[in-house]
């Protein structure tokens, strides 16, 4: 277990650093080089000016500079931003918690909703699959916009059951304020992993070993935990593992559909404000956050099943 992990843990930093590398490189590949891009429409005074091209080492060569901001980066500075006049660390740990607090919130209603639904729709054939599959397909088609939309018009502005914008004040607050974004974020998360569910529980149905159970007199209800349940729980993990990921993206479009001062709205808002440093750290972020929950799933591959990590 021990070679097991540290293997992943080289192969995780390795990825990682190829990943800053193709971030830090971006700002370099833009139309007119990297002043261009930090300048956009403003105009600097020559002062101005040098204190960017002394920020961003602009005078030195680029594998020189790469190296010191990734140096600077490990030790969690990621310079300033030009346009809020912070360091990117502050701006980004004082959203974290928001966005945090949102994906976590939509994994647990993936994970319980989905699952469920898939379960169900698995084992009960008939109206109930039928119901099921056709909810999970309108959700599926559904753009997440869309949704968020529909949901504020109905139970903010219609019902008043829930605040429109605002991530709330400690936990109950929370829950309260990123109710709605957080539905908005998991439905068809959940609708996905529902049909994954349902085939991997309808393909371990028909197995030889479910056949011989059943054959032997074992109890209906351990046949379905021990035999069924639990070799149809491996896919529905690899697939829980990539959507909590992409929540991380997809984030971005909920939080500034309710107006949440998350990460997704600030790299938002540094794009189009050409406010590189946020960007670089953000994506920076991201991607190491996508790469650490595909290690958890590799360590849950492992511990259900030791012959798929061999």
């Amino acid at each position: 277990m021990t070679t097991y992990l540290l293997r992943k843990l080289i192969a995780l930093a390795v990825v990682l650093v190829v990943a800053s590398f193709l971030v830090y490189g971006l700002l370099y590949l833009v139309p007119g080089g990297p002043m261009a891009f930090l300048l956009g429409n403003r105009s600097g005074t020559p002062e101005q000016i040098a204190a960017i091209r002394a920020q961003y080492r602009l005078d030195d060569p680029f594998l020189v500079r790469y190296a010191a901001w990734l140096g600077d980066a490990v030790r969690g500075d990621f310079g300033s931003s030009l346009v809020y006049r912070q360091h990117v660390s502050g701006l980004m740990a004082a959203r974290a918690a928001t966005t945090a607090f949102l994906v976590g919130y939509s994994t647990v209603l993936i994970v319980v909703v989905g699952v469920a639904g898939g379960v169900l729709a698995g084992l009960r054939r008939g109206r109930v699959d039928a119901v099921i599959s056709a909810v999970s397909s309108a959700f599926l088609a559904t753009p997440t916009f869309v949704i968020g939309v529909l949901l504020v018009i109905v139970f903010a502005l219609g019902l008043g059951w829930f605040p429109v914008f605002g991530p709330g004040e400690g936990l109950f607050g929370r829950l309260y304020h990123l109710t709605l974004p957080a539905i908005t974020l998991s439905l068809g998360s959940a609708a996905f992993l529902a049909r994954i569910t349902r085939a991997s529980v309808r393909e371990e149905l028909g197995r030889e070993h479910v056949e011989t159970a059943r054959s032997r007199g074992i109890a209906e209800a351990l046949v379905i935990r021990r035999h069924v349940l639990r070799n149809a729980s491996i896919p529905v993990i690899t697939v829980t593992g990539l959507t909590v990921a992409s929540l991380i993206a997809g984030s971005v479009v909920v939080e500034n559909v309710f107006a949440l001062d998350g990460l997704g709205s600030l790299f938002v808002r540094a794009i189009l404000q050409r406010d590189f440093a946020v960007v670089q750290a953000v994506v920076l972020v991201l991607v190491a956050a996508f790469v650490l929950i595909n290690l958890v799933v590799d360590l849950c591959y492992k511990a259900l099943d030791p012959r798929m990590s061999r």
